[in-house]
């Protein structure tokens, strides 16, 4: 199984402790550094490297490739979207199953608040602002975090959102035809309104 991207290692470890023998990876060198010092087996292997360009040994090497926690759309340019679900569908085995989940643009405009504010336990208090580009489905979050000691942290993200419609075509255009469409992690069907989906896609 391939978990792209890893980041810090949180799903290849569990999936490692369920018994499936993974592969994580992930373009940052610090992240890949954190998911290392987790641990590493025989089972579980991390290794840096960009989800647009796999290794080529890996053609029709895994059973399954997972993407999760909204770990799609971050590129500039929407072609590196396509070229990652096209390298998914090069590394998969006949047969094999894409795991993606992610952000679901119906369901996030269905409920989009421009802005809003919470309070961490820690009791800082976190600040967001969103615009939303409906030519381009670009998403712009700018993030205000307001420590209790007074100092204030400001951040900004983008990130494309797509409808399911969408990534089912980039899989079909890939050689992967989208079998199941979940509500986040659930096992209700995908809505209209639902803000995160789940899709599983088999390589026919």
């Amino acid at each position: 199984m391939l978990d792209a991207p890893c980041g810090q290692g949180r799903h290849s470890h569990l999936l490692a402790e369920a018994g499936f023998i993974v592969n994580g990876i992930d373009y940052s060198h610090h992240l890949i550094s954190l998911a290392k010092k987790r641990g590493e087996g025989s089972s579980l292997h991390y290794m840096r490297a960009d989800m647009r360009q796999l290794p080529a040994r890996w053609s029709g090497k895994f059973d399954a490739v997972v993407n999760l926690f909204t770990s799609f759309g971050f590129f500039e340019n929407p072609s590196d979207d396509a070229r990652v679900i096209r390298e998914f569908a090069r590394v998969l085995k006949p047969g094999g199953a894409l795991v993606w989940q992610g952000a679901n643009r119906d369901g996030v405009m269905a409920r989009f608040l421009s802005r809003d504010w919470w309070e961490t336990p820690d009791n800082t208090l976190v600040m967001q602002q969103r615009r939303f580009d409906p030519l381009s489905g670009v998403l712009t979050i700018e993030s205000t975090m307001r420590r209790q000691s007074g100092r204030t942290t400001r951040r900004q993200h983008r990130i494309r959102l797509y409808t399911a419609t969408r990534i089912a075509e980039l899989c079909r255009d890939a050689g992967l035809i989208v079998e199941e469409a979940f509500d986040a992690f659930t096992a209700r069907a995908l809505t209209r309104r639902s803000s995160e989906m789940l899709l599983v896609a088999r390589k026919h």
